[in-house]
């Protein structure tokens, strides 16, 4: 059996092209490009019970046919009614998004896995941290 039915991917096409939309400044495909989409699609099959749900309360909206402002208030209502879904939905979205060639090259990055070379990171200034060091104790300890 199929994790989604054809209705169901293109409602969620619809919901990720909204999360990640193109950039023609940038040259980055959005995350209902078909490679980007698909493997979207492959790797949220294992929960496909709870986003069905989800999906079915985007299709009893009308959203598949809705404009895209309508859609964006489709969205950030599932975030209050559908919170773990969503945000499992959005992690994957990113994950598979931020693993494709044209995406990372226009980052400036070499697409690649990031070990065993690893990636320079520049350093930032340490003195952000100092009004978290400066916090009382928020721990107890163990006996």
């Amino acid at each position: 059996m199929e994790a989604f039915t054809p209705e169901e991917l293109a409602l969620l096409r619809r919901l990720v092209g909204r999360m990640i939309p193109a950039s023609r400044e940038y040259d980055v495909p959005g995350a209902d490009d078909p490679a980007i989409f698909a493997e979207i699609a492959e790797t949220l099959a294992s929960a496909s019970l709870p986003l069905r749900a989800m999906l079915a309360t985007l299709d009893a909206a009308g959203t598949a046919s809705a404009s895209p402002g309508v859609i964006d208030g489709k969205i950030h209502t599932l975030f209050v009614t559908h919170e773990a879904v969503m945000g499992q939905t959005v992690t994957v979205v990113a994950q598979c998004y931020y693993r494709d060639d044209r995406v990372m090259r226009s980052l400036n990055m070499e697409p690649r896995a990031p070990f065993p070379q690893g990636f320079e990171i520049e350093q930032g200034d340490w003195s952000l941290l100092d009004p978290v060091r400066a916090r009382p104790k928020l721990w107890r300890d163990a006996p």
